[in-house]
């Protein structure tokens, strides 16, 4: 799949950026923020990660990994009200974890 930090040559970049939308992360993660993720499916319990959602796969979702399940990954969102996750969806398999977020950063704005 090209993009997630995938060349234009089939080459696999380490990382690659997101930006959040909505409020399924909040306080932690917050709508409109700029996260930098580290292309990976290394992660433990407590990280938040960047996933396919299962039901969308030309979706991805930001969540916090609560722990293994028997078939994948039980995610939630910190903002449980607002939050379409594992409750919903199910576990999300290895192959449906992208990275995880590892810096918030706020991109350059272009001089006019």
């Amino acid at each position: 799949m090209l993009g997630h930090g995938t060349r234009q040559d089939g080459r696999v970049l380490p990382f690659t950026r997101v930006r959040v939308i909505g409020p399924s992360m909040e306080p932690a993660v917050r709508n409109g923020e700029w996260w930098l993720v580290r292309r990976t499916r290394d992660i433990a319990a407590g990280q938040v990660a960047l996933l396919v959602h299962p039901k969308r796969p030309d979706a991805l979702v930001v969540k916090r990994v609560d722990h293994r399940g028997t078939e994948g990954w039980w995610v939630l969102g910190d903002n449980s009200e607002a939050s379409e996750d594992s409750r919903q969806f199910g576990e999300v398999s290895d192959e449906g974890i992208v990275g995880r977020l590892v810096w918030r950063y706020h991109p350059l704005r272009r001089q006019g």
